[in-house]
């Protein structure tokens, strides 16, 4: 089953979009943007994982399959794409965060000033317990935390992409 080209493809892929994943990570923190502090529906992740899985998809369906490709075939393929990036750039951030200490603490420091910019409205509609919550356990965030966190919202991002390029790159016989 792993000789399978779907596999093969399709983790070839999931580990160059997992290292750029993290090179362009370290990139957002060394150019003063904290990766963590980006909106998730700006995330850079949802246009990486949208042209990785697609080419891998493309490249098993035209070279491999003869022209065809299932939705269940585009699930897997983009599962495979997905997870493994997330697991090596969470992975990266891991190592990262344990060369870089002021990684988390400007990322704490950062989210603190943001919360704090939060309107009475605004605290109120999330609720004041679970805002209250959220900004003391802030302080004994850690590197493994975000990881989790980043590795949790790539899949997410990652579960949506993989179902429209599925979709979209899917071809079946003629009968």
């Amino acid at each position: 089953m792993m000789r399978s080209p779907l596999y093969k493809i399709s983790f070839r892929y999931g580990l160059v979009a997992g290292v750029l994943s993290f090179v362009l990570l370290v990139a957002l923190y060394y150019m003063g943007r904290h990766p963590f502090m980006i909106a998730p529906y700006l995330d850079f992740r949802i246009l990486l994982f949208g042209i990785f899985i697609f080419f891998s998809l493309k490249e098993v369906r035209d070279y491999y399959q003869n022209g065809e490709l299932y939705f269940w075939q585009g699930m897997i393929g983009g599962a495979i794409v997905v997870v493994l990036a997330g697991m090596l750039s969470a992975g990266g951030l891991i190592v990262f965060g344990a060369l870089e200490p002021d990684f988390v603490a400007s990322y704490v420091k950062k989210m603190t000033a943001y919360l704090q910019t939060f309107s009475k409205e605004d605290i109120a509609r999330i609720g004041n317990e679970v805002f209250d919550r959220n900004l003391k356990a802030l302080p004994a965030t850690n590197i493994y935390k975000l990881a989790e966190t980043y590795f949790a919202q790539g899949l997410a991002i990652g579960f949506f992409v993989s179902i429209i390029l599925s979709v979209i790159t899917r071809k079946q016989p003629k009968n």
